[in-house]
């Protein structure tokens, strides 16, 4: 292997460096790390990716996060080395983003107000776990192998759970999972424990697990795999890959996420960044995240509606202050994030400062959709025969309130990420045998 990366901290004023291999997740500064490459990736590579997707049993190449592992080569291997991959690379069979690709959903296209063949939304429920997290954490459990480390923590509302605990079990390392009590979905909080999680019930929410857990880690030199980790985010960047090349490495006009911890909206926007300066896209599509209104914290601030002024990124100096007093408001008026999307009933999001970077590198929008628009949202992607949890029903909800304000035009070419399928079954029943839905099927008696 050869010196191909390090670890920058995101604080202009800082800018502090570290060796691949360590185990830091932040800063003695505080702030969070970017992975950063010493070379610029050639745009040849274009030809490699598409060649690689006629795998010939090789996992590294049927995996749709391993495929573009020339622009997540952080351990800076020979990436055409089989053996070299085996060895180093963790992978489970191929599997995570080997079927996750935009697809047309007609639709939901008619629901939002879009042109049919305008409208493309990519389904992260078929890894291997049921979400997006599988792309994140093939990386980060290959950064904690090369550190040697044998135990992993996380704190979640289920997906990141899941995904954790599968990795551990096929790398057999021990796992701990941290999770807000009665805050997550039965059938997340079920895989956990099938793939032989230890999990810690903590008598809070998600921010609170957090914590726990990042205590966990820093007392007892355990693993974080939450996406205040790195390396987490270089993985979550192939979702962007997959997108643009079913779009021939033509950027749309929007990428719509929904927003929880913000490490899709920080992974996007740094993968943005880095194919702007690398030359390979000359647009940057307008990022947009959706938060629920009983979890908008993120919407709230960039949208200045906490004491009139705007939280922006500002180069990196961005308001800390004005950050404190949002969060000690909230704390002290005991406001929690309350959604049935527990997926991202987040109230203090862990990649907040580089979910700002991603907003003003992309003039991003923030848009928030209450738990009825997003069941209505995740309905209708199952007419079209495609399965996803609430939180990914905030995509088509929040691309149906832009599009109502006319900021999304009824032509521009979006792309959505559905970044779970539905683990909690009650909340389809309920939906649909309420025949006041919009797309309720009710039993007939």
């Amino acid at each position: 292997m050869k010196e191909n990366a390090i670890k920058k901290c995101i604080n202009p004023k800082c800018g502090k460096t570290f060796n691949i291999i360590s185990e830091a997740y932040s800063c003695s500064c505080n702030s969070l790390l970017d992975v950063i490459y010493l070379d610029k990736p050639e745009k040849e590579l274009i030809e490699i990716f598409y060649s690689r997707r006629n795998h010939g049993g090789n996992i590294y190449n049927e995996s749709g996060v391993w495929r573009f592992r020339d622009l997540i080569n952080f351990l800076g291997i020979d990436t055409e080395d089989l053996n070299e991959c085996a060895k180093i690379l963790v992978s489970l069979d191929g599997a995570e983003g080997r079927l996750s690709k935009p697809y047309r959903m007609s639709k939901v296209a008619d629901y939002v107000g879009l042109k049919q063949d305008c409208l493309l939304l990519q389904p992260e429920g078929y890894n291997p776990s049921g979400s997006f997290k599988d792309n994140g954490m093939s990386t980060a459990i290959t950064h904690a192998k090369a550190t040697g480390v044998h135990k992993i923590i996380c704190a979640s509302t289920g997906n990141t759970s899941a995904s954790a605990a599968m990795y551990a079990a096929n790398e057999n390392m021990r796992c701990e999972v941290y999770i807000p009590k009665g805050e997550i979905a039965a059938g997340k909080l079920g895989q956990a424990f099938q793939f032989g999680a230890q999990v810690i019930q903590v008598n809070g929410n998600f921010d609170d697990a957090l914590n726990q857990s990042l205590a966990k880690v820093n007392l007892q030199n355990g693993y974080t795999v939450n996406s205040v980790n790195p390396f987490r985010l270089e993985g979550q960047k192939t979702i962007v890959y997959r997108i643009l090349e079913n779009l021939d490495w033509n950027p749309p006009d929007w990428l719509v996420y929904p927003g929880g911890a913000l490490g899709n909206t920080a992974s996007c926007g740094k993968c943005l960044m880095e194919l702007y300066d690398w030359g390979w896209i000359k647009k940057v599509p307008r990022l947009v995240i959706v938060n629920s209104t009983g979890a908008n914290t993120f919407y709230e601030l960039v949208n200045g509606e906490f004491e009139g002024q705007k939280l922006v990124w500002n180069g990196g100096n961005f308001n800390t202050n004005l950050l404190d007093r949002y969060y000690d408001f909230k704390d002290s008026n005991a406001i929690l994030p309350k959604t049935r999307a527990t997926a991202i009933q987040i109230g203090k999001p862990a990649n907040i400062a580089k979910a700002l970077r991603a907003i003003e590198f992309t003039d991003g929008i923030v848009a928030q959709v209450d738990d009825g628009e997003m069941s209505h949202g995740m309905a209708v992607v199952g007419l079209n025969g495609f399965d996803c949890e609430m939180a990914s029903g905030a995509v088509p909800a929040g691309i149906k309130v832009l599009r109502e304000r006319e900021v999304i035009k009824n032509d521009d070419i979006v792309v959505g990420v559905l970044t779970g399928r539905q683990k909690d079954p009650a909340l389809a029943v309920e939906y649909h045998t309420d025949p006041k839905n919009i797309f309720s099927r009710p039993p007939i008696v």
